[in-house]
């Protein structure tokens, strides 16, 4: 009589259903792992442009809160090398500030410099993309005739929509979204107490596509500074 010999092992079939149990752990494997980078890349990039936006507005307050101006102008135009200035108003493309200020740092020893300067924020089209607009910030380390220009232009915030800013006057108690410290029906050699910014940007993950961030500064000199008035008893 002869014994046949039962061999163990598994089917075609067998192999094949291990096979596609196989493959549907691991596309779920992977689409899970897939869908945890992608959230993770969205929180890095949310998390990178709120802070770049934060900087940017931080930074738009700490040098508004330096910002001054001076009754010491040489009565002659033509002697005239240095104005300061402090004056907001609607641009192109939304509010503008020019101002003169105290924030400027300087970065090589020895250099004829001093902690004066001129700023401006302003939106205007992004350089490489004129569809898209950017919040600009113009500084010159030195003050001139004409505190409104010169210098060199840096992008803070990529795809800005909007530029606001808001003035709160001392002497009327009222918010004003113009101020000109050179007109004297204006508010002549005298900055506002408080100024309030409010930038709207680009959001694409927003209901709306676009998200507003609103601060204040407070200048701590308010009133333009006059060396050659002394108070005596």
């Amino acid at each position: 009589m002869v014994r046949r010999r039962i061999v163990g092992g598994m089917t075609l079939v067998e192999v094949m259903v291990a096979v596609t149990i196989l493959a549907i752990i691991a596309t779920v494997t992977f689409s899970g792992f897939n869908q945890t980078m992608r959230n993770r890349a969205f929180i890095e990039e949310q998390t990178d442009r709120a802070h770049v936006i934060r900087v940017a507005l931080e930074r738009m307050v700490a040098e508004l809160s330096m910002a001054y101006v001076s009754i010491h102008v040489n009565p002659s135009p033509q002697l005239q090398m240095m104005n300061t200035c402090f004056i907001g108003g609607r641009g192109g493309r939304g509010h503008r500030i020019d101002f003169t200020s105290f924030s400027h740092r300087r970065l090589y020893r020895d250099a004829h410099e001093s902690d004066q300067n001129e700023l401006s924020y302003f939106i205007t089209d992004h350089p490489e993309d004129s569809s898209r607009r950017v919040l600009v910030r113009r500084m010159q380390n030195r003050i001139d005739r004409d505190p409104q220009t010169g210098g060199v232009l840096s992008i803070l915030v990529e795809d800005a929509l909007d530029l606001e800013f808001e003035y709160l006057d001392a002497v009327t108690g009222q918010w004003t979204e113009t101020w000109d410290t050179r007109e004297m029906t204006r508010q002549p050699n005298r900055l506002p107490i408080q100024v309030k910014i409010s930038l709207t940007v680009v959001d694409e993950h927003a209901e709306r596509q676009q998200r507003r961030y609103v601060t204040r500064a407070q200048p701590m000199i308010t009133w333009g500074l006059n060396h050659s008035v002394y108070q005596t008893n």
